[in-house]
């Protein structure tokens, strides 16, 4: 795991940035404490930072240049399959100076080009240079695991892990305000868009490739949802649990492979049991972690960790937090946010993270499988909606009782008035408009209202709805949840969860693994009916029934939680000030031009009001931007 950077020039204008490459380094060194690099040569320079993972020699540092000099790399994360890759290359004759995945990536490149990048089974971020042609491959990961940022102008072509490093070699420093009204609605920034304009975030499973003064994008790899393939899916259910079974176990194995000490997060949810379940099956007394939070029992769930680490008999860790154990680590967290990102459970990741990476350098995790496989509420709302139904006819008949009762996701009776609200709501929307609105905290108008006359302007309908229906293309009226399934891989995965996971985990130097999102068990799950993952009683049905054998009974037939964090509570205490006299003031809104002042005092208003429903995750993302603003922008 490092943090990679890097610069092409096309004129002499452009060869001025290759004297920020250590700035841009530098600028990442959380990402790869361990050691760092350059390269340049003519017109192309790379950058990288090292966290050491395999071969913890010097052989692995990089960038690595092949022994001909010819081609050099930088690649931030981690191939799984590359023994076997390696096998077949020493096998025809190839040699190697290290024991490192990087190397083995740089020799099939060279022996089959850029269709080598089809058998990398893993995460990356890469680029690799050719001296002769003069051209260079930039790539992202199938899933968008690993982060990946680009910027082009007539003078240059820059990439780079990070914000920071790309803010470090120059890029213009120019608002998105399409952007910026996105993450007002959904708290984070859907890609390709990046918060400043002609920064872009390369798309999962695509690549660059800049030879002779041109760019040329591509696709290398998509989920193979095919609707008519899974309608002849042969395996029976019991099948389908087994082959899932055998995928995981696999994709488990091969992810246990490190030079350095290993565990694994286990919040207590199915999903990081799952994980568990199958690391102890190869890793005796598995290091395992858990979270809990001592002042807010709603969201803790260390007893169902200790279950499944006393079945497992793994070494498990419990890190107890208080509230102002949350509160303490709260601006050194939004401090490392170099493009806003709203999510509050990453202030817990990024605690998890931080203890974490005291006692190992690489964790396990169970990302993915609710986009795989169906596990937020959400599915189950949009399964009821697809089924009809008395029971959903009559939620939507009450909307009107919906919206007067108080609405707060921190009690038990408050959230789910708040679901049924948004469930009534969803009834009687199409399947986009329905999408949009259970994936957003904000409507576009809520969203558009906060922003000033000015702003309005410079968002522009036409390319607003341009980039929603771009994330939307896969719905369709007579679809079904798959299509649902399939959206959540393009847009919450990559640009919420996965985000979340890589920027806390990188600003403690941690490595996280994901073997939900081994592309052996998404091609898999996207060739299963919707009956194995959703029904009328159960979400992520396949995988709570292929591993009950494994689980603690426990661990059944309770609600959801996740990680929340209470900022209702803070906005209402510690952050109050912080609120109404600096980031949210209305000197400072007006100074800064960018919010309507009237709107986001209506805003506050709600916050200290009988119902705030979800206000405080909407001035959570403003507080957030803000504090972005003053740091970079200011």
């Amino acid at each position: 795991m490092c943090g990679i950077t890097g610069v092409f020039a096309f004129t002499e204008t452009g060869r001025q940035s290759l004297t920020n490459l250590q700035a841009s380094t530098d600028a990442i060194v959380r990402r790869g404490p361990d050691s760092e690099g350059h390269f340049i040569y003519d017109q192309c320079g790379l950058g990288f930072r090292r966290l050491a993972i395999l071969d913890l020699s010097a052989d692995g540092n990089q960038p690595m240049t092949d022994a001909s000099g010819r081609y050099t790399i930088v690649f931030n994360g981690e191939i799984f399959n590359f023994r076997e890759l390696r096998e077949k290359l020493l096998k025809r004759g190839f040699q190697f100076h290290s024991q490192t995945d990087t190397e083995v990536i740089l020799q099939l490149y060279i022996t089959e080009g850029r269709g080598f990048i089809k058998k990398l089974n893993g995460f990356f971020g890469l680029a690799i240079y050719d001296k002769e042609e003069n051209s260079l491959l930039i790539a992202r990961d199938r899933f968008g695991v690993k982060p990946l940022l680009v910027y082009r102008d007539e003078d240059r072509l820059l990439f780079a892990s990070e914000m920071k490093s790309m803010m470090a070699l120059g890029v213009p420093r120019k608002l998105d305000y399409v952007a910026l009204s996105q993450y007002l609605q959904l708290n984070y920034i859907p890609g390709p868009a990046s918060i400043f304009k002609g920064v872009k975030k390369v798309l999962p499973g695509h690549y660059l490739y800049i030879k002779d003064g041109k760019v040329v994008g591509k696709a290398w790899y998509k989920i193979p949802y095919d609707p008519k393939k899974v309608a002849k899916n042969k395996l029976s259910y019991e099948q389908q649990q087994k082959k899932l079974v055998e995928l995981m176990d696999g994709a488990v194995r091969q992810r246990l492979v490190a030079d350095v000490p290993l565990g694994a997060f286990l919040s207590g949810g199915i999903d990081s049991s799952v994980i568990t379940a199958l690391a102890a099956r190869h890793t005796p007394h598995l290091n395992t972690f858990s979270i809990g939070f001592k002042d807010e029992p709603f969201f803790d769930e260390t007893k169902y960790a200790n279950l499944v680490a006393a079945r497992h008999n793994t070494n498990h860790t419990v890190f107890s937090l208080t509230n102002n154990d949350l509160y303490e680590h709260l601006h050194d967290m939004l401090s490392y946010l170099d493009e806003p990102f709203a999510d509050s459970s990453a202030l817990a990741v990024y605690i998890l993270s931080q203890r974490t990476r005291q006692k190992v350098t690489v964790a396990l995790s169970g990302d993915g499988a609710d986009e795989l496989f169906g596990g937020y509420n959400k599915h189950m709302g949009e399964f009821k909606v697809r089924q009809g139904g008395f029971k959903a006819e009559a939620v939507t008949g009450l909307s009107f009782l919906w919206d007067v009762l108080p609405k707060s996701r921190n009690s038990f009776f408050g959230n789910r008035v708040r679901q049924l609200q948004r469930f009534s709501r969803g009834m009687m929307a199409g399947v986009k408009d329905r999408y949009w609105d259970w994936a957003s905290l904000a409507s576009a108008a809520e969203a558009r209202s906060l922003l000033s006359a000015e702003s309005r302007r410079k968002v522009g309908k036409k390319a607003a709805a341009k980039r929603r229906k771009d994330i939307l293309e896969h719905l369709h009226a007579d679809g079904d949840l798959n299509e649902v399934l399939l959206t959540d891989m393009r847009l919450v995965l990559p640009y919420d969860m996965l985000a979340k996971v890589d920027l806390m985990s990188m600003a403690n130097s941690l490595e996280v693994r994901t073997p939900f999102l081994d592309y052996k068990v998404v091609n898999f799950a996207f060739s299963l009916p919707v009956s194995s993952k959703v029904d009328a009683n159960m979400k992520k049905r396949i995988v709570q029934d292929a591993f009950r054998a494994e689980l603690p009974a426990e661990l059944y037939d309770r609600p959801k939680h996740g990680f929340e964090v209470p900022l209702l509570k803070w906005m209402r205490g510690e952050l109050r000030s912080l609120i109404e006299e600096d980031l949210l003031s209305e000197a400072f809104i007006e100074s800064q031009g960018i919010f309507d002042v009237e709107a986001i005092r209506a805003l506050k208003a709600q916050l200290f009001s009988r119902s705030p429903g979800d206000v405080h995750a909407r001035i959570w993302g403003l507080i957030v931007f803000q504090t972005w603003w003053k740091q970079y922008m200011a």
